[in-house]
């Protein structure tokens, strides 16, 4: 149970989940992502590094500054780093004591890794009875892939997400983003919150598994097994969706998206593109109608906005309740007034070695909690950054840290 206050001494917003400790044995994105939730949310995450560092800090992108890569920087916000090797005496008996004071663990090492190292939940919860312990894997414990090694591309092809492009694109693709690594990710930090709850009423925790094959494929079929669900031979796919049409529209100097789904959106709609009659006619009607008969609404809606610029149909179809904006580019996402305005995208100020400030494009938690807020945000720490600060609040003396430092527990980069 949080026994903390929900804001600092200097009346900071601390987050729904100040008190909580995670230690996050995790590397890349998807274990990342799912801490990055829980670090935005308040609680204190402890980013465990193996000697040699998140993969991430190397692999997303060319640093600034050495470790410091763009995507480490953005999944690791609000973190605090130290370097453990968990294969020694020293990072052992350090971990053992974290893991004493600990509410949450997550990693994303294989059962086989777990077990050599002594981080089962049978071992910490011989420590700590009322440790959290999730584990996110490729593939669920029971099913004949167990244990065998993925990322994002594999699940991505075995789920069917590269599926799912080839009905509409006539080849697979994956999404040019870590799809599933994002999902399951959001879907480990949830888990955990369901979790934590539980252990207030029952006073024990729990061990969680969460499964990237298993969460992807459940996302994939609950949009697409469609008339499936009923016939062993129906079709499948939602044909909304497949559609090619289902995509930004072109418009005389760029693209808009428009989405008119219910009865009386698609009544506003025809009235916007000066089509009035077509709101009698059966084939758009109702809902089910328009399903049946998308191929030939859909093909109504991608001439009509070819008539007008992009600026002129957002005017129109606001001023006639129609959901619709203006499609962005990468770069001018950037540039977008919501996300500026809302202080999600920001400007942050970094120190570089000269101690000269240093400008970039920060990201902050979307979300927002009336009563507790979320707790500034910092920059995702350096390799090994916060090693002397935790070990110090784990009761290791100045001699202990010094002989901890470089021998499986080094409190500094």
């Amino acid at each position: 149970m949080i026994t903390t206050t929900d804001k600092t001494s200097d009346g900071e917003p601390r987050g729904p989940l100040a008190g909580i400790r995670v230690l996050d044995t995790t590397g890349v994105v998807v274990g990342p992502v799912a801490t990055l939730m829980l670090a935005e949310q308040g609680a204190d995450v402890i980013k465990i590094e193996p000697p040699e560092g998140d993969l991430m800090r190397r692999l997303g992108g060319r640093p600034r500054k050495p470790g410091m890569s763009p995507k480490f920087l953005h999944f690791n916000r609000n973190k605090r780093s130290i370097v453990l090797d968990l294969k020694s005496d020293e990072g052992r008996e350090v971990m053992a004591r974290l893991v004493a004071t600990a509410d949450v663990f997550v990693s994303n090492m294989r059962p086989r890794a777990l077990q050599s190292l002594g981080l089962t939940f049978a071992a910490m919860a011989a420590i700590n009875p009322r440790i959290v312990h999730c584990t996110i894997s490729g593939f669920a414990i029971g099913g004949p892939y167990a244990g065998v090694p993925a990322y994002d591309t594999i699940i991505q092809g075995l789920s069917g997400v590269a599926a799912c492009h080839a009905e509409v694109l006539g080849e697979p693709r994956f999404a040019p983003f870590v799809l599933t690594d994002h999902l399951v990710g959001i879907v480990a930090a949830q888990a955990i919150c369901a979790a934590l709850l539980g252990r207030q009423r029952t006073g024990v925790g729990e061990a969680i598994e969460v499964p990237m094959f298993e969460n992807a494929a459940a996302f994939v079929l609950s949009e697409h097994l469609d008339q499936r669900t009923f016939d062993p031979d129906g079709h499948m796919g939602d044909p909304r969706i497949m559609n090619p049409d289902a995509r930004p529209l072109q418009t005389q100097d760029g693209y808009i998206c428009v989405s008119a789904n219910t009865d009386a959106q698609m009544r506003a709609f025809f009235d916007a593109i000066g089509r009035p009659e077509l709101k009698d006619d059966p084939r758009f009607a109702s809902v089910a109608s328009r399903v049946v008969h998308v191929r030939a609404y859909f093909a109504i809606r991608a001439e009509a906005m070819r008539e007008r610029t992009t600026a002129e149909w957002v005017e129109i179809l606001r001023r006639h309740d129609v959901p619709a904006m203006p499609y962005h580019t990468l770069q001018s996402l950037l540039d977008d007034p919501q996300l500026r305005g809302s202080g999600v995208l920001t400007n942050e100020i970094q120190n570089n070695e000269d101690g000269q400030e240093e400008s970039m494009l920060g990201l902050r938690h979307p979300n927002r909690y009336s009563n507790t807020g979320v707790p500034a945000s910092r920059l995702a720490p350096r390799f090994g950054e916060h090693g002397e600060e935790i070990l110090a609040e784990l009761g290791f003396g100045a001699d202990e840290r010094r002989r901890l430092a470089g021998r499986g527990a080094d409190a500094a980069e």
